[in-house]
């Protein structure tokens, strides 16, 4: 089932740096018109979901559904460092099929890469079929104190960009943040976009990716930034809610299985 194609980037070269390693990871409650994602015990949410669903599921048959979920991101999602297996998206996948979904989870990310440049990328990855879209970006804009307004219209387009494409599609904005050092003001305004852009396009706003991670040495490989394989499955559980909520919403057999 493993549908694998192939925070944070180091600077403007973690991508050309690692490009021989690179291989192509929530109860919801309502922020405004964004939907927010909580993420408490979600390292249990597979075996969990699979258990509520049957005990609850109705005895009627259903005509089970493929499902298809990209996932577009920065040397995060690419899982820089990492063997493919290893990586976030590789480990949602895996929870996905214990969950009894039938699911491709597509790795569609790339180190080093801005908003912007996935804002250039996104009319071609959206090409694909999708059913739900995941967007990690924002990491390098952070790091190199890009403009937090110009990271809020590089997401607005990538998710017009998105919903034109796929209408039907379950959208998913991962919230970022900056680097501390760059001082409080920036971080507010850029931590702000996510959250707003969010609201606007009627995306699911997952939490922070690194939650629990991001300066945690033991989850973290030598550069202090990209996650290693422990950081990885807990970056997993941070996007899993998130991820089951709208795949259930789409499965036709969610519950009965």
């Amino acid at each position: 089932m493993l549908g694998v194609v192939a925070l944070l980037a180091v600077a403007a070269c973690g991508g050309e740096r690692a490009a021989g390693r690179e291989k192509g990871s929530a109860g919801v409650a309502n922020d405004g018109a964004a939907t927010r994602v909580d993420t408490a015990a979600a390292a249990a949410a597979a075996g969990s979901g699979v258990a509520e669903r049957s005990a609850a599921g109705p005895s009627t048959e259903c005509t089970p559904r493929r499902l298809r979920a990209l996932l577009v991101g920065t040397s995060l999602t690419a899982g820089y460092g990492l063997e493919p297996e290893q990586a976030y998206p590789a480990l949602l996948q895996r929870m996905a099929d214990s969950a009894g979904f039938d699911v491709e989870v597509v790795n569609a990310g790339l180190s080093g890469e801005t908003s912007a440049a996935a804002l250039r990328r996104a009319d071609w990855i959206f090409r694909a079929p999708a059913d739900v879209i995941l967007i990690e970006t924002g990491a390098n804009d952070g790091l190199r104190a890009l403009d937090p307004l110009a990271t809020r219209e590089n997401l607005r387009g990538i998710l017009a960009k998105a919903r034109a494409e796929h209408p039907e599609a379950r959208l998913l904005l991962v919230q970022m943040e900056a680097p501390p050092n760059l001082g409080a003001g920036y971080t507010s305004r850029f931590h702000a976009v996510f959250p707003e852009v969010a609201r606007e396009s009627g995306a699911t706003l997952v939490p922070f990716l690194l939650e629990g991670v991001a300066g945690e040495p033991s989850l973290n490989q030598g550069d202090g930034i990209h996650p290693n394989v422990a950081g990885s499955r807990r970056v997993a559980a941070n996007v899993w809610p998130a991820l089951e909520a709208a795949l259930g919403a789409l499965d036709p057999c969610a519950g009965r299985k």
